[in-house]
């Protein structure tokens, strides 16, 4: 099974609008995470695109539709899909959400998150030996944001998180917005979170913006890193120095130069974090 153990350093989420500007010049950006399901397909300028920045950045596949925790079947003509992409970029690693999207073939389009069961964890620990059986990789599973759980959990999404992981032998990313969102909503303590998860298993960060609806924070990937976030995002940089780490935009995307700027201060934050472990 293909195994990479190097940090690639600080990406960001490639988007069309920086398409131009990543492929002229030299930004500061290490390396991009590209939407799987934006280049799942035979032509166009999408792939146009993707082979050209590929000559230039290392690449990561993150993808929405693998819905690895679902009862229903696994999608063999998407990981078909997906491998063949794979094949194409050579990503340095391919990952997805800790989630179920549907059921009975009906799309939510939603991450939904798990119940925290030893069920729900042997179910899930099969499918993803199963995908990285078909990929030939291991894969990265991301904690979701979540605004509902379920009264008949059995353990904490951490804990859920370690064992998966362990019993799989897949990998984590690490979503810091994702947590601090979660924390919120259903008031536990993120930085538990954080110490609860293995290290080893953490190869990628992401960091986001969100935003508020009444009393719930939803994870809309449309405004800056906000000051909780990096305080937080500071703690992991000193749990788990040297993983790779990049700030997705979704919506109300700004210039890449704006970007760059958000990620140096990432950098800066990562490089004082380790900087007192040392």
């Amino acid at each position: 099974m293909t195994t990479h153990t190097h940090s690639l350093g600080f990406g960001l989420g490639l988007r069309p609008d920086h398409y131009e500007d990543a492929l002229n010049g030299q930004p500061r950006v290490d390396w991009f995470e590209i939407l799987s399901e934006n280049y799942l397909v035979p032509g166009g300028q999408p792939l146009h695109y993707l082979d050209r920045i590929a000559e230039r950045y290392p690449l990561v596949m993150h993808g929405v539709s693998l819905s690895i925790g679902s009862c229903d079947a696994l999608n063999t003509g998407y990981l078909q899909d997906l491998k063949s992409l794979a094949q194409r970029v050579q990503p340095a690693w391919i990952s997805d959400h800790l989630c179920w999207t549907g059921l009975d073939g009906i799309n939510l389009h939603d991450l939904m998150p798990l119940p925290y069961t030893d069920e729900a964890l042997r179910h899930v620990a099969t499918r993803v030996q199963q995908v990285q059986d078909f990929l030939g990789r291991r894969i990265l599973l991301e904690n979701v944001s979540s605004y509902l759980s379920y009264p008949h959990s059995q353990m904490q999404e951490w804990e859920f998180l370690a064992h998966l992981a362990e019993e799989a032998d897949c990998d984590l990313l690490l979503d810091v917005n994702n947590i601090y969102v979660s924390s919120v909503n259903h008031g536990f303590d993120a930085l538990e979170f954080l110490r609860g998860v293995p290290a080893s298993r953490v190869r990628q960060m992401h960091l986001a913006g969100h935003s508020r609806q009444g009393e719930c924070l939803i994870d809309t990937h449309d405004q800056p890193v906000p000051e909780p976030v990096w305080a937080l995002y500071a703690t992991a940089s000193q749990l788990f120095p040297g993983v790779a780490t990049m700030i997705e935009r979704d919506d109300n995307i700004p210039a890449l130069a704006d970007l760059i700027e958000e990620l140096d201060h990432a950098r800066q934050i990562a490089g004082a974090a380790q900087a007192r472990v040392a």
